[in-house]
């Protein structure tokens, strides 16, 4: 039995319509607009971190070193070329140095081009210029030091705090005094 029914056809469009082309191209241009904006607002501060964490590792470092090697390790902070080294306790060629002079410094490590000193403070002198050191010794004490960091342009600063009697660090974010002691901390 032949029904007479005839096959309808319909007619689909395919593919997308300029419109909806530029309208998704729209939408992704802003959307890598926002990662681009938001991707150049991380990497300053991700540079800085790494400066901070450089800094610290650099000094626990020093303090273990003294104590494991039972020798008195040095710091040298360049607050003119922003760059900082170990000093350590030993000559060229091996054992201790006699002098001064004949201690082995390790190579400068620069800080990045946006990261600078703002300030040290060595027990309790203030340090903007020049080159000063601190020291751990072997019993695990430190030259009491602050050290301030200070990214251009963005004014970030943090400082990194290392405490005298057990060369212990503390971190602070922004610019950090520490209140001196009074009668009423010890009651």
């Amino acid at each position: 039995m032949a029904h007479g029914s005839a096959t309808v056809r319909r007619v689909g469009r395919s593919g997308f319509s300029m419109i909806e082309m530029l309208a998704v191209l729209v939408i992704l241009g802003l959307i890598a607009t926002m990662v681009t904006v938001n991707w150049r607002a991380i990497l300053p501060r991700a540079e800085f971190h790494s400066a901070v964490r450089t800094i610290a590792s650099t000094i626990q470092g020093a303090h273990s070193e003294a104590i494991a090697r039972n020798a008195v390790f040095k710091i040298e902070y360049d607050l003119v070329s922003h760059r900082y080294r170990i000093n350590t306790p030993f000559r060229l060629g091996g054992g201790l140095a006699a002098n001064e002079e004949e201690r082995m410094a390790q190579n400068w490590i620069e800080l990045p081009e946006s990261v600078r000193f703002h300030r040290v403070q060595i027990d309790g002198i203030d340090y903007a210029q020049g080159l000063v050191f601190v020291r751990f010794d072997p019993l695990g004490a430190a030259s009491g030091h602050v050290i301030t960091l200070v990214q251009q342009p963005y004014e970030n600063f943090y400082t990194i705090e290392v405490q005298a009697l057990t060369g212990t660090i503390d971190y602070h974010e922004g610019l950090f005094v520490r209140e001196p002691a009074t009668e009423e901390d010890f009651r």
